[in-house]
């Protein structure tokens, strides 16, 4: 609305000289008081002039029957709309069991687009938990009964909630976390009640968590931290690397890192390793044994990956495929979007050469001059390249070829790094058992309770934290051993690595698996029978991975 008023500015770049209105008040509660107060002139002019104004308050006092009525602030837009009403949510807006979700902020709420109450009818309260969800996450959640899809991403940290108190996962004895070191070494199988009257006194569940928390790391190095690898850089760089300068060294660690690498594979091959990650600086590497994740052969999947690294790949004789740019309910062996097949090649060419046979039939090719071959190149790779180090760039190799990629990455000159602090440092090895040159690591766990205003005042809520690199198995064994001892009523918030959530991009299967003889053929790998069978399972979780998870009366649901 573009009108000239004096004296008013709808944007108030210059607020006019009054922008207060006094009032007649009476200096007694005797004396009389107008029945209204005269509106200032610029106020007449915008009424004048069709601007959409309140009411102008009437002079009924701090005590009449107008006190309802505010005046308008002279500083607010003209366009201003009200806030939704807040009064009847105490409590941040929870999932179906009760998972808070953050508030947005006033800019975005003041910035929403109001409709009809005609045409919808809800109240304040109901809008307002409904704008409280994360743009970020799904809105709907999904339930899958009594366990949870498979996860193969790799989580840094989940936190646990519930309204039982964690404590029993704290100051464990001597006996029990020794207990719990050797259940996990020997691969004890932990069965435990659904419903633990008091867990802080039951030793089963505190062996079974100190059980959970392990997991075998190569190399090691107690002042370093290994594992985010993507990215950590500016973790590293204050950390002393006596490698970094030292090519003796470097060739050492190498040598150390080949031999634990090709034990690891040795144990995935002969079904005594159910999965393993290779963490680089530039990318991760999930190596998963036959039986698993639906899957007949032994799979492995690399994600982020460049052009450069997919056509060393090929150089090598690795056949792979791209699971996320393959054609729907169609099986395609990958060959690059740059490895086009000899025919079409061919008829590229010629459509080159016709393109410039016209400026030799004016007379005029040697005047102009003609694109490089690496420059036509660059342009037909355009696509190819706008995909690297993005989850659509994820590898996925199967049976045979995976012993091809293990050698590939053995002898692989970029694997490490030249420079930066992460330089002459061989990548991570994380596996759920032991392997040759492995070292014993444990998740750090933490509890801790709060108070959380409620309806009726205070009421606590506890909570477990714990951080590491946390692998599928684990997330499985927190989840089963939580069921026990908060009765079946918790939640979770999973923080995931990133890069590693596109391992759970579905697997084209070239026969059905039949699980029964994967297990049995499984039975030794070091995990519980229950958590075989969740990681057997065929991932449906696509690029994206866990980020809530709530169980209620022994019932899950998740979001993702």
């Amino acid at each position: 609305m573009a009108v000239s008023v004096p004296g008013y500015s709808p944007s108030f770049k210059r607020p006019p000289e009054t922008v207060r209105l006094r009032r007649k008040r009476s200096r007694d509660h005797g004396a009389a008081v107008p029945a209204s107060l005269p509106e200032p002139a610029p106020r007449r002019a915008a009424l004048a002039a069709g601007l959409p104004l309140r009411p102008f308050p009437t002079a009924g006092g701090r005590g009449g029957a107008a006190a309802t009525i505010a005046r308008r602030n002279p500083f607010a837009r003209l366009d201003n709309r009200p806030r939704v009403s807040d009064e009847a949510s105490e409590e941040p807006l929870r999932g179906p069991q009760g998972a808070s979700g953050p508030l947005l902020d006033s800019n975005e709420e003041n910035n929403l687009l109001w409709e009809d109450a005609s045409s919808h009818e809800r109240t304040g309260t109901e809008l307002s938990q409904s704008h409280r969800v994360s743009l970020s996450e799904s809105d709907t959640w999904s339930s899958d009964g009594t366990e949870l899809p498979v996860d193969w991403s790799i989580k840094t940290r989940l936190l646990f909630t519930s309204s039982q108190p964690f404590s029993w996962a704290d100051h464990l004895k001597a006996q029990e976390e020794a207990q719990g070191l050797v259940q996990h070494c020997r691969a004890t199988e932990v069965t435990l009640p659904q419903s633990i009257q008091d867990p802080k006194l039951s030793t089963a569940l505190r062996c079974a968590f100190q059980q959970a928390l392990v997991y075998w790391l190569h190399p090691a190095f107690s002042w370093l931290p290994l594992f985010p690898r993507i990215g950590a850089d500016r973790k590293m760089a204050a950390k002393t690397s006596p490698w970094s300068a030292d090519e003796t060294l470097q060739h050492a660690l190498m040598s150390d890192w080949s031999v634990s690498f090709t034990s690891l594979y040795n144990l995935l091959k002969t079904k005594l390793c159910p999965y393993f990650y290779v963490c680089s600086y530039q990318f991760t590497v999930l190596f998963r044994a036959a039986g698993l994740a639906g899957s007949s052969v032994i799979t492995a999947l690399i994600s982020p990956t460049t052009r450069g690294l997919r056509e060393a790949m090929r150089n090598e004789g690795i056949e792979f495929s791209l699971p996320l740019l393959e054609e729907i309910g169609h099986k395609k062996k990958v060959r690059d979007p740059s490895l086009e097949s000899e025919e079409e090649q061919a008829v590229s060419d010629e459509d080159e050469e016709e393109s410039f046979s016209w400026l030799e039939e004016i007379g005029v090719q040697d005047q102009i001059k003609k694109p490089d071959v690496i420059s036509i190149k660059l342009r037909k790779e355009k696509h190819e390249v706008q995909m690297d180090h993005r989850p659509e760039s994820v590898v996925l190799v199967k049976g045979l070829n995976t012993f091809k990629l293990l050698n590939f990455l053995i002898n692989c000159k970029s694997l490490v790094a030249t420079s930066g602090a992460q330089a002459g440092l061989p990548p991570t090895l994380l596996s759920p058992i032991a392997f040759r040159g492995a070292s014993m690591q444990m998740l750090k766990a933490r509890s801790s309770n709060v108070k959380t205003q409620a309806l009726s005042g205070y009421r606590d809520k506890f909570s477990l934290d714990i951080t590491g690199p946390v692998m599928p198995h684990a997330l499985h064994s927190m989840s089963m051993l939580l069921r026990s001892s908060q009765r079946g009523s918790f939640s979770a918030g999973l923080y995931a690595h990133e890069p590693t959530a596109v391992f759970n991009v579905g697997l084209s299967l070239d026969k059905e698996l039949d699980r029964k003889v994967a297990h049995e053929d499984l039975a030794n790998c070091g995990l519980h029978p229950k958590t075989l069978e969740q990681l057997s399972q065929t991932p449906v979780l696509g690029k994206s991975s866990l980020r809530s998870v709530e169980m209620s009366d022994y019932i899950l649901s998740w979001r993702s």
